[in-house]
């Protein structure tokens, strides 16, 4: 399963804004109910999508 990858300070130049590839960043918090709905979705899409975009959570 290619789980959304986890995005930080340190990797955030590398990873998004130096890709080659699109990126889909999720702005998510444990306490955000609306963010942990859509959890699922985003794990999903980081199957789909796994080798063409890269999938993160911050």
């Amino acid at each position: 399963m290619a789980y959304p990858i986890e995005i930080t300070d340190a990797n955030f130049k590398d990873l998004v804004l130096d890709s080659n590839k699109p990126v889909l960043v999720d702005f998510w918090a444990k306490w955000c109910g609306p963010c942990v709905a859509l959890t699922p979705i985003i794990e999903q899409l980081a199957n789909d999508f796994e080798g063409l975009a890269v999938v993160g959570k911050v």
